[in-house]
């Protein structure tokens, strides 16, 4: 727990990139959520790097990126919240088919810079509305692709405030996850394609990003998938799972399934955290006794109760 004195502390040695109190609600597409104690926006990484070494070790850390896939417990969080800035958000070539991302940088306009550059095996990247640091954490994927078939390398740092460089080849990775610490704070990836021909590329986004248009919800309060397909069966999709134990008309105020896409949960209006949360253990628990079947959740959850 965060004392007064380390909270006017951070406030006095970063005090443009301290925020108290804030509303985390703003940062989570859902757009619930309670507030922060302290808020940190770090400039730079030397600035991130002494802003963690001030900290008690026993000060609890949660980063977060876009908010794409987050649910914030309306009871926000006693401790410190990290967000990183446009400076993290930087894209570059390595080589004429290698990129590196910084964790700040949206998912899609990294695919953007791929096609201008005529790499192709970024375009799933279109269709995924996060930043590539929650990629890194969640190995993000869709349409049979993942961040992992692409990464060469990770840059982080740790919670000590020590700059790490991890490749590929140390890494145990899984669908939707992998082994990295909890306790790193991801900066950049390095990820290689394919050199290919813009059109191809071109066309490859248009297709897929036609399939997202059709088959999920948009313009409205959402978090992505909430839940983790169980199995590698295509009969077995969390989604199929959801409606066929009998889920579709479950809702907590204005906490609702969509109807475009079941496994997309909705704020139709002003539902809470709780809420959300209350129809998602709600379609665990239906779902379980139908089939027998654990759903585990693909959308993160933290912070305390109200």
């Amino acid at each position: 727990m965060l004392t007064d004195k380390q909270v006017n502390l951070l406030k006095e040695k970063f005090n443009k990139s301290v925020y108290l109190n804030y509303d985390l609600s703003k940062s989570s597409w859902l757009n619930t959520g309670g507030l922060a104690k302290v808020f940190f926006k770090p400039e730079n990484i030397a600035e991130l790097s002494n802003f963690l070494k001030l900290l008690e070790e026993n000060t609890k850390v949660l980063v977060i990126g876009a908010g794409s896939n987050l649910l914030i417990r309306d009871g926000g969080i006693n401790g410190v919240v990290i967000k990183l800035g446009k400076n993290f958000s930087h894209i570059s070539l390595l080589n004429e088919n290698t990129i590196v991302a910084g964790a700040a940088a949206l998912d899609k306009d990294v695919s953007s810079f791929a096609l201008k550059n005529k790499i192709k095996n970024f375009e799933f990247l279109s269709c995924i509305p996060g930043s590539i640091g929650g990629a890194i954490r969640m190995n993000c994927g869709c349409y049979g692709e993942e961040l992992f078939s692409l990464a060469i390398s990770i840059q982080a740092i740790d919670k000590k405030g020590n700059l790490k460089v991890i490749p590929k080849s140390k890494i145990k990775y899984f669908y939707r996850g992998s082994d990295l610490s909890e306790d790193l704070i991801f900066l950049s990836v390095t990820l290689k394609g394919e050199k290919a021909d813009e059109k191809y590329i071109t066309k490859k986004i248009s297709d897929l990003l036609q399939r997202k248009s059709e088959a999920q919800p948009s313009k409205i309060k959402t978090c992505g998938s909430t839940f983790k397909n169980p199995t590698k069966d295509p009969k077995k999709q969390a989604w199929q799972l959801i409606k066929n134990s009998d889920c579709l008309q479950l809702a907590f105020g204005d906490a609702q399934i969509s109807p475009k896409h079941c496994n997309f949960l909705i704020n139709k209006k002003s539902a809470s955290s709780e809420d959300l949360e209350k129809l998602i253990y709600a379609i665990k628990e239906k779902v379980f006794d139908k089939t027998g079947i654990k759903l585990e959740l693909e959308l993160k959850i933290i912070g305390d109760p109200k």
